[in-house]
């Protein structure tokens, strides 16, 4: 099968239940009008406005089967976590989406669900995950800052209450695919709209660069971690990583042992870099992925992977084998 590792799902049946049920998230706002939906969590600005594609599935099947992709491995949408919401309510609110989210994928044989957790909390978010996987999500798709963008600047993946987390992902085996945060901290990415093409690759270096430095990896050897848009500046900044090790040996993990425990996907967009990353890892660690439905993802993934330097074996694998291993692709 071809598997597609990284899109998002936030299905209309979720905004709809949430206009009957707001009154059970008083951190959450619904903004509702003329079909369109925003949310607003605990005061903050509102949320970018959810794209009609982003909750339906009649496009999604139609761009599928132009570019011949057969299965989505689907996670929510981070803007929509909540990982600044009290942890009680951060809770609730996850297994409210999670609910929805796996309803709409059980009526959907092309669609596999991936959970979300409330990662300000290590305790809940461990209980929450075992609970999701227990109901039929294939894993979690979580976000880089646990306390939420700007709310804990010093907090990270490796962040000691995350431990509880990270032992039940390792324990169920599950796969936890990391993607980037919405951050414009540095208000520098403002110019040219450089949100998505640089700010994403800054926050997704950091946040995983702490998980390696923690020795996350390592130490929760069962979970299969999987990092977005091909480990962002990562893979190209290891041997500096390395270095930074040389120097401070006892301070943190070895960067080149742990970062040989993740997994990827493609969205690189190049051939040559694909390249280099299978090089760097193995094809066995690297899966396909578009980020549907959003404009800065690769609308034709197949072809970064056709276009790559790879055995017909290791083509297999990266358009599906991996991924269909790695998410336990089977209802």
């Amino acid at each position: 099968m071809i598997v597609d590792c990284h899109a998002h799902y936030a299905p209309e049946a979720m905004f709809k239940r949430l206009e009957r049920d707001i009154a059970k998230f008083p951190s959450v706002e619904l903004l509702a009008s003329d079909g369109k939906y925003r949310l607003a969590f605990k005061g903050r600005s509102p949320t970018r406005p959810v794209m009609p594609r982003l909750r339906e599935t009649d496009q999604r099947y139609e761009w599928m089967d132009r570019e011949k992709l057969e299965i989505q491995v689907v996670g929510g949408w981070l803007d929509a976590f909540g990982y600044e919401l009290p942890a009680e309510e951060g809770e609730a609110w996850s297994r409210f989406t999670n609910e929805l989210l796996l309803e709409a994928c059980d009526a959907e044989a092309r669609l596999f669900p991936l959970a979300t957790v409330p990662m300000q909390d290590g305790d809940r978010a461990a209980r929450v995950l075992q609970d999701a996987m227990a109901a039929g999500a294939r894993g979690v798709m979580i976000g880089t800052q646990p306390a939420g963008v700007g709310f804990g600047a010093a907090d990270g993946l490796d962040d000691p209450g995350l431990e509880p987390f990270w032992a039940a992902a390792s324990d169920l085996e599950a796969a936890v695919f990391i993607h980037p945060e919405y951050d414009t901290i540095d208000k520098r990415v403002e110019a040219y709209d450089m949100v998505n093409a640089v700010a994403r690759i800054n926050d997704l270096t950091t946040g995983v660069a702490r998980l390696i430095y923690g020795g996350v990896p390592s130490r929760h050897p069962g979970a299969r971690i999987v990092v977005a848009t091909g480990g962002a500046a990562l893979p190209y900044a290891l041997g500096r990583m390395m270095r930074h090790h040389e120097l401070h040996k006892d301070d943190m993990a070895d960067p080149a042992a742990e970062f040989q425990r993740l997994y990827f996907d493609t969205i690189v967009f190049e051939p040559s870099t694909l390249d280099f990353l299978v090089a760097k890892v193995g094809a066995d660690k690297v899966m396909l992925g578009s980020d549907w439905p959003f404009p800065i993802g690769d609308f034709a993934p197949r072809k970064v992977v056709e276009g790559a330097n790879l055995s017909e074996p290791e083509r297999a694998a990266v358009l599906g084998g991996n991924a269909a291993r790695i998410f336990r692709l089977e209802r």
